[in-house]
């Protein structure tokens, strides 16, 4: 990288990208969920738990088919990183910036399309639970490199 633009890459020691990626998995599943809660919360309890429960059940699913195993990838990757410093934003790989976008799109889109709120709860709740549970991959990551002196100072 040129060393003028290197100077503004925003680099701390990759130990820290655990951390990161658990804070920013974590801050979007609540975030997501959130808003699920909102949606259900005018329901009867006798339509509200049902859905909450499906969206329950669609977060443990996707949890244990795909986030778990991708939080468990990251973290491999990050451990694989050779330099001590990188950038804050590798806690995740560069390709898939794009498909977060996509993602981020798409929630907006349909958060403000007439499809039914508590229907859509159901995808809300399965996505940021799953995305939340992933999170404690990172965080036992971070706590074990603690626990076992691997965690770098911040300089």
């Amino acid at each position: 990288m040129n060393n003028s633009l290197h100077k503004w890459k925003p680099a701390v020691a990759k130990g820290w990208l655990h951390g990161t990626a658990g804070l920013m998995w974590s801050g979007v599943g609540i975030f997501l969920s959130s808003l699920a809660f909102g949606w259900l919360e005018p329901l009867k309890w006798t339509r509200a738990v049902p859905l909450t429960l499906a969206g329950a059940a669609l977060a443990f699913a996707i949890y244990y088919f795909g986030f778990s195993n991708l939080a468990d990838k990251n973290i491999r990757r990050i451990h694989g990183i050779e330099n001590e410093k990188v950038c804050f934003f590798a806690f995740q790989q560069w390709h898939s910036y794009p498909l977060v976008a996509f993602m981020i799109s798409l929630g907006i889109f349909l958060r403000h399309s007439p499809f039914p709120k508590p229907y859509l709860a159901i995808l809300y709740i399965g996505i940021g639970g799953s995305l939340f549970l992933a999170s404690f991959h990172y965080y036992r990551k971070l706590v074990l490199d603690r626990m076992n002196g691997r965690l770098p100072q911040q300089t």
